[in-house]
């Protein structure tokens, strides 16, 4: 199982009206609530709260952090934007979208993973990006899929205007629609992936996330307010947090095996599917990629990509509408409407031995 990547127009609008009502989240508290969603790099977050490590944690700084699952990923995301969760797993791109299009103040805790061959284009007909000029290509609208798209024609000299078209495809009809005559081409994710490849022996895959590395990040994403404002909170949140990354750079398998299960595969399963998924184990190496120079550059193309598409925010009046705050301070977009912020305050203690 894998996180369902859609981003409709009306869970947008949902985000940003739900942003409207939530109330102001900037206080010291003591009790806190994350929320989570299926997919490989983001087991560990289910794993934390029933393995206690996250009780743990929280009472070393004197707090509670629960961390809640919740099925449909967008809507944990409208969640958290309306105030119900301090802080929710969500993309770079889907960060940039909903919270932050929508007004909330948000900064990436923890910089987990990156798509590293996860997401992919496959083709019965094509043999390359640029043969599929003049072709249909089936995915869901409006994803990391169609990001992912976006980002291979445009290495091959291509846009979205010199395909025949794309096919607006739900995740759960994919490997059926791939088997009739009428679709050639699919972008999807995994376990879609290898199952479209297990399955059609004869069928190519073009391209695939590991050819843009560091674009698709899976994060934690938090209220910049509320972590502020309680600094325990993050302590405690990255401390639980690489106390199971050492855990699985370990190959532990009691806690490998539980993530497994919880994501409806066996260790192996999981296993293959970590092989596709960058996960930053050392929290040296998060806040590398985090202050790494292409972190900008790469933040642009996501919000040029969610601007032409029409889901940067309600009534965006440019890619640059919101702007994105890195570590060294340097911000993309506009530096008066900052509402995404990469800090690797809570990595780098992590990286020190200091929680």
């Amino acid at each position: 199982m894998t996180r369902t990547k859609f981003l409709s127009a009306t869970a947008l609008s949902l985000g940003v009206l739900a942003a409207s009502l939530s109330p102001a989240m900037a206080e010291k508290k003591t009790d806190f609530k994350l929320a989570w969603s299926i997919y490989a790099g983001w087991m560990p977050w289910g794993y934390l709260e029933s393995s206690g490590i996250m009780d743990k944690w929280a009472e070393k700084y004197g707090i509670t952090v629960d961390i809640v699952q919740i099925n449909d990923y967008v809507e944990s995301i409208n969640q958290y934007t309306a105030g119900a969760f301090d802080g929710v797993s969500a993309t770079n791109m889907d960060t940039l979208s909903i919270p932050s299009g929508g007004g909330v103040d948000t900064t990436a805790l923890i910089v987990g993973d990156y798509s590293d061959g996860n997401d992919a284009i496959i083709s019965k007909t094509a043999k390359t990006v640029e043969e599929l000029k003049g072709t249909k290509v089936n995915l869901v609208e409006l994803s990391v899929s169609h990001y992912l798209l976006a980002r291979a024609l445009d290495k091959a000299g291509l846009a979205e205007k010199d395909l025949a078209g794309v096919v607006n495809t739900s995740d759960a009809d994919m490997i059926a629609a791939f088997a009739t005559p009428d679709v050639s081409t699919v972008v999807t994710w995994n376990p879609l992936v290898s199952e479209i490849l297990d399955t059609n022996p004869d069928a190519m895959k073009l391209f695939d996330s590991s050819q843009i590395p560091g674009e698709i990040l899976d994060l934690m994403v938090v209220n910049t307010e509320t972590l502020k404002d309680n600094p325990e909170f993050g302590k405690a949140v990255a401390g639980a947090w690489y106390e199971v990354m050492a855990k699985m750079a370990a190959g532990d398998e009691e806690a490998l095996s539980a993530m497994a299960e919880a994501a409806g595969t066996d260790l192996e399963g999981y296993k293959s599917q970590l092989a596709a998924t960058a996960m930053f184990y050392d929290p040296a190496k998060a806040v590398a990629q985090a202050e790494s120079a292409e972190m900008p550059e790469t933040m642009t193309m996501v919000a040029n990509f969610l601007f032409d598409k029409g889901i940067l925010g309600v009534d965006a009046p440019s890619a640059d509408f919101v702007g994105v705050e890195y570590p060294d301070g340097k911000v993309t977009g506009d530096p008066a409407n900052v509402k995404f912020r990469f800090d690797t305050t809570y990595m780098q203690m992590a990286a020190d031995g200091k929680l």
